[in-house]
């Protein structure tokens, strides 16, 4: 094949048709042509405990002969108050107060409202305003879309969003520019955090504080940055700003929450607790859909005195079944002790990821906590400098490991919204030693071949 014949072919790449599923079982699901795949990332880091858990599907089977649904209005149920007792649990401190929906956009959409309640009913009607950071992803309904920094999934409905305020992204790998101008290109992590701290206060005072109903952050950035966490002391510095000028801080774990960084909350790691919180896709594990958003104590006082309850709230609010579901998956995860499972085998996972591609020249960045890892591809190591976009060499990839029977997690856009290239790998919990070394065999296997293909 001549030269532009292969750039050609290189140019005009596609996604293939997707397979049909036909079932799960742990750490795999089976295709209907009987193929087999590791599922490297759970899906996109939902299914904690695998698939077809048999205690937690016996859960849903006998909560079903039971009744599927008491609706919010009419009916608690045993489910219900079973979840909310465990979440405040691991959550600990005072964040004992929850509602429940069916997926992480919704949680942040009630997160929202629930902000802008507790604002209003201390006097603070004024605050109005949210802050978020670009080169995160909050969710599919139009205010977790409208905080978003994700050019490519925000592009279709700019103008009608909510006004967003967006600053520069956390990130060790890749700093904001203006502390690179001021640091002369070093970089030292610590100092990543302040500068990217300051910018929030100066951007709380920009917009002026009595604006400003929220700041929202995930501890670790899953979908659009790849698994980034936040620099040493940052989520501290983060947490007196906010305290300062009466600024709500909001922690988005929706992907990194639920023990999927080795503590059941994200933000724990960095010894700091939020005003709300949300949580969704490892709390009920895929099973039935769930997502949670999680408020204070100190925030449920002015709301209930004002309006005898929060005003945010769906049909499927508090679903029996999918909270019957997730109390079995997260007694599970307490059992087994899953958690503290996942804290010990992600340094080992680390080790496996760093080995694998220590000497690839395309490879920027390993980065991540617990079961939660991304390889961040670049065309140069030295300059950082991302493959041209047009590649989607983050397709490729996970292309290439799917032929080779491993599911990981592809982001493009990292960089600036269009170029940059990351696979995530966010594995079970139940994910043996063994398993995870299969995991990194392919993906090194699958990227040398992906590199091969683009030579």
């Amino acid at each position: 094949m001549s030269t532009a014949a292969r750039r050609d072919k290189v140019m005009d790449w596609e996604p293939g048709t997707l397979p049909k599923v036909d079932y799960g079982a742990g750490c795999y699901i089976f295709d209907t042509d009987g193929r087999r795949y590791l599922d490297g990332s759970a899906g996109p880091a939902v299914y904690a405990l695998g698939h077809a858990h048999p205690e937690v599907n016996e859960a849903i089977k006998k909560q079903l002969d039971r009744i599927a649904h008491g609706y919010r209005y009419t009916f608690t149920s045993a489910p219900l108050e079973e979840l909310t007792a465990i979440v405040a649990a691991r959550c600990g401190g005072g964040l004992n107060n929850m509602t429940f929906n069916s997926s992480g956009s919704e949680a942040i959409e009630s997160a929202i409202k629930i902000a802008l309640q507790y604002q209003t009913a201390i006097g603070q009607k004024s605050r109005r305003l949210f802050i978020s950071r670009e080169r995160s992803w909050h969710g599919n309904t139009m205010g977790a879309t409208s905080i978003s920094g994700f050019a490519a999934r925000r592009a279709a409905f700019e103008g009608a969003l909510m006004p967003s305020n967006l600053i520069s992204p956390a990130n060790v790998y890749r700093p904001p520019s203006g502390y690179l101008a001021k640091s002369g290109g070093k970089i030292d992590p610590v100092e990543v955090g302040k500068y990217c701290a300051q910018e929030l206060e100066d951007k709380i005072l920009e917009l002026g504080a009595e604006r400003v109903a929220a700041f929202v952050f995930e501890p670790v950035v899953g979908a659009a940055g790849g698994c980034v966490p936040a620099p040493p002391g940052y989520a501290a510095l983060v947490r007196a700003i906010c305290d300062k000028h009466g600024v709500l801080m909001i922690a988005d774990e929706v992907m990194c929450g639920s023990g999927r960084t080795g503590t059941w909350r994200a933000l724990a790691h960095d010894g700091v607790e939020p005003d709300i919180m949300t949580v969704a896709k490892g709390l009920g594990a895929g099973y039935v859909p769930l997502g949670g958003t999680i408020y204070h104590d100190r925030l449920k006082g002015p709301m209930f005195a004002k309006d005898g309850g929060l005003l945010t709230g769906h049909t499927f609010t508090g679903h029996t079944l999918a909270c019957a579901a997730a109390v079995a998956v997260q007694n599970v995860i307490t059992r087994d002790h899953l958690v503290e499972k996942v804290h010990d085998d992600g340094l080992h996972f680390e080790q496996l990821l760093r080995r694998a591609f220590a000497d690839n020249p395309h490879v920027g960045d390993v980065r991540g906590r617990g079961f939660f890892w991304a390889i961040e591809i670049v065309k140069d190591k030295l300059t950082k400098a991302p493959f041209d976009p047009s590649l989607a060499v983050y397709q490729r990839f996970r292309d290439r490991c799917f032929a080779n029977g491993l599911i990981c997690y592809p982001v493009g856009g990292n960089v600036d919204g269009k170029a940059g290239d990351i696979a995530i790998f966010s594995p079970p919990y139940i994910a043996t030693r063994d398993e995870l070394a299969t995991i990194a065999d392919i993906a090194k296997a699958s990227l040398d071949q992906v590199l091969a293909d683009l030579a």
